[in-house]
């Protein structure tokens, strides 16, 4: 069989560090790339560089597209305020696609024969990256060892010992895959319909000294350039921001049950303070700015938009018309939006901006009108109730 140049997508984990010996020990010229979304310390970075050498690689390369991923994916996840089931932000769903885009990228740049990633046959993960490969990469292999061979975790082990790799693979109680968006939880408890997930589960535990702060993010045109005062000309700084001050009172923390793409049901928990607080905080500055329709068609492909990134539908030709639709709604979402946190959980406050449509001259709720007179209420209404009177005029036995 005749050697190849091989790109494996490396995340240091035991199904990727399986792939890269067995495809360096069979002779093949291999590449480890980790493409990182903001999930990965230096500190991870620099053990994953050490190992994928020792492991075999020829090449190693980290791939940050944290930024890219913001640019492309997350921003308009702010302005659809997309939660998956009204709960989920989509993050490992949407993290997924952009390591596989930058993974098919790499292997282009260097002529790769063949891409390799360590996705089992029973998840989601395998159908965004195949998916994604197939479309970017066209013509490369697609090398899936622990799917294609149905490898168990214990023998992928014994492989990495028997040939001098020895490392703690030692498989936990839950699984974690940490990003910009949030932290994925898997296993455990979860397992169990009937039980939610211990304190222990969590990574992020409270520790804020104070027992609750306002926390006043400011937008313009949706996208967020400052928090408590401070002024970012970089939303993925000021997301990090507001992960650090909401982690500290472990907000965000929550399980969902959703359709997997092979059709069945899976369960998850996570703990995501910043995409929880950024999209409560978002959505209540567009109650205030946008109109009643804005919001009700925004809300109805901003549902689409999401399904379509967790179902590795991102490269379908109409999300850029979604995200030209989510962009337009933005020119009027500018100001800042106020929340009350506390341990576990927060309050939303008010909002502050030169657009808000509340303050208009034509009349205050439930208090004054001087945009139209009582008769002319009057004569509202009895307009708007004609079809009702029309029905009910006729089908008298069918009054309720």
């Amino acid at each position: 069989m005749s050697k190849k140049k091989i790109v494996v997508a490396f995340s240091g984990g035991l199904d990727t560090s399986y792939t890269v010996m067995r495809l360096a020990n069979e002779g093949n010229e291999v590449y480890a790339a980790c493409a990182n979304t903001g999930g990965f310390s230096e500190e991870q970075l620099k053990k994953n560089e050490e190992n994928a050498y020792r492991l075999g690689a020829k090449g190693y390369v980290t791939l940050d597209v944290t930024q890219e991923y913001y640019e492309k994916s997350l921003k308009y996840m702010i302005f659809g305020n997309v939660l998956r089931n009204n709960c989920y932000p989509i993050s490992v769903s949407s993290e997924r696609i952009f390591q596989a885009i930058a993974i098919a990228r790499y292997a282009r740049e260097i002529g790769a024969d063949a891409i390799a990633h360590g996705s089992t046959g029973a998840g989601n993960d395998q159908i965004r990256f195949d998916m994604t490969f197939l479309v970017m990469a066209p013509g490369v292999e697609i090398i899936t060892l622990t799917r294609d061979q149905t490898l168990t975790r214990q023998e992928e082990v014994d492989y990495l010992n028997e040939h001098g790799f020895s490392a703690d693979f030692t498989k936990l109680k839950y699984s974690y895959n940490v990003g910009i968006w949030g932290t994925s939880i898997c296993g455990g408890e979860l397992l169990d319909p009937t039980q939610g997930l211990p304190e222990e589960a969590y990574l992020k535990h409270v520790t804020a000294a104070e027992q609750s702060c306002l926390l006043k993010i400011q937008f313009e045109k949706g996208e967020i350039v400052g928090v408590n005062g401070e002024a970012f000309d970089n939303p993925v700084k000021a997301i990090q921001k507001i992960e650090q001050i909401g982690a500290s009172y472990a907000i965000g923390r929550d399980c969902n049950v959703g359709d997997t793409i092979i059709g069945i049901k899976g369960r998850v928990g996570f703990e995501a303070a910043a995409p929880k607080l950024i999209i409560e905080a978002h959505r209540l500055l567009e109650k205030s700015t946008l109109s009643k329709w804005q919001q009700y068609w925004k809300d109805q492909v901003a549902n689409w938009y999401g399904m379509f990134l967790h179902e590795s539908q991102y490269l379908e030709p109409v999300m850029p018309d979604i995200e030209a639709m989510l962009t337009s709604s933005q020119r009027h979402v500018t100001g800042t939006s106020i929340l009350r946190l506390r341990p576990y959980g927060f309050d939303t406050v008010g909002i502050d901006s030169p657009n808000d449509l509340t303050r208009s001259k034509l009349g205050e709720y439930g208090e004054t009108q001087t945009g139209w007179t009582a008769d002319e209420a009057k004569g509202f209404i009895k307009v708007t109730s004609t079809p009702l009177r029309v029905y009910y005029g006729i089908h008298k036995d069918e009054k309720r």
